[in-house]
């Protein structure tokens, strides 16, 4: 997600937090990294807001906005992936990796996370961490924050938040990306769309949904025939004989010359 330093504040956190750690962070299209053209630092403390007001506990409880990972493996590995950013050199603003649910002390919980000063370079960022964690990354203008994009191996999809059309123009045409979002935080199109991940984020020749969906489930049929001219005639006699019509002037049955005949 590239977020512009002319967006909204408060629809941006909302949205950011929404998409980075709702449902725990466990689904393909959350948000797993943000990058702020102009710097993280006027952001951080609105979205820390906004995290922190979060309530993490069991799926099932009325008041969740972030359940459980699915297993203590999972955990694991979300938390060993915000210790290596850590050693990396990020810095933990929001650390979720000692939250306490009461009444559910043996659950699988990490809460929100945020990790600021993030680069390509750092293992939080090059592994997909499926957890409530949000890596946030600087870019200098909208061109790094494209580099950044289009140099990460994977291409499902990428959001630009921000009000100007200009902006939103030059993302949507040059961000390397299969699903584009404008501020839409997870660009998942509706099922007449395709389902469009490009380069690591895409296998097979088809992709889900839409007109290559539909091209999918389709069992074409190819036909290639040709009539001699002496069949041509014969269908005519056969024809006139067998109604009593007459062959239109030439001998031409009518219709033909609509087919190519």
């Amino acid at each position: 997600m590239v977020i512009m330093p002319d967006a909204d504040v408060d629809t941006t956190v909302k949205a950011l937090a929404g998409a980075a750690f709702g449902a725990a962070g466990q689904r393909c299209m959350a948000i797993s990294a943000a990058v702020f053209v102009g710097g993280f630092e006027r952001w951080k403390q609105p979205l820390l807001d906004v995290a922190r007001g979060l309530k993490v506990t069991a799926g099932f409880e009325p008041s969740c906005d972030v359940g459980p990972l699915i297993s203590p493996e999972s955990k694991a590995r979300c938390e060993r992936l915000i210790q290596a950013g850590i050693d990396q050199g990020a810095t933990c603003v929001l650390d979720g990796r000692h939250v306490k649910v009461p009444g559910y002390e043996r659950g699988n919980f990490v809460g929100p996370t945020i990790l600021a000063g993030v680069t390509t370079a750092n293992e939080c960022y090059k592994e997909e961490i499926f957890g409530p964690v949000i890596s946030c990354m600087d870019a200098g203008s909208l061109d790094e924050a494209l580099q950044i994009v289009n140099g990460n191996e994977h291409g499902n999809g990428c959001a630009i938040f921000t009000r100007s059309g200009a902006a939103a123009r030059k993302f949507e045409h040059e961000v390397e990306v299969g699903m584009v979002g404008v501020n839409v935080p997870i660009p998942v199109p509706l099922p007449m769309f395709s389902f469009t991940g490009w380069r690591g984020s895409f296998a097979g020749d088809l992709h889900m949904y839409g007109r290559a969906g539909v091209q999918f489930y389709t069992q074409p049929k190819t036909i290639t025939s040709k009539w001699a001219p002496d069949d041509v005639a014969m269908c005519a006699s056969s024809s006139k004989s067998a109604t009593g019509s007459s062959v239109a002037s030439g001998g031409r049955i009518p219709g033909l010359d609509r087919v190519g005949a």
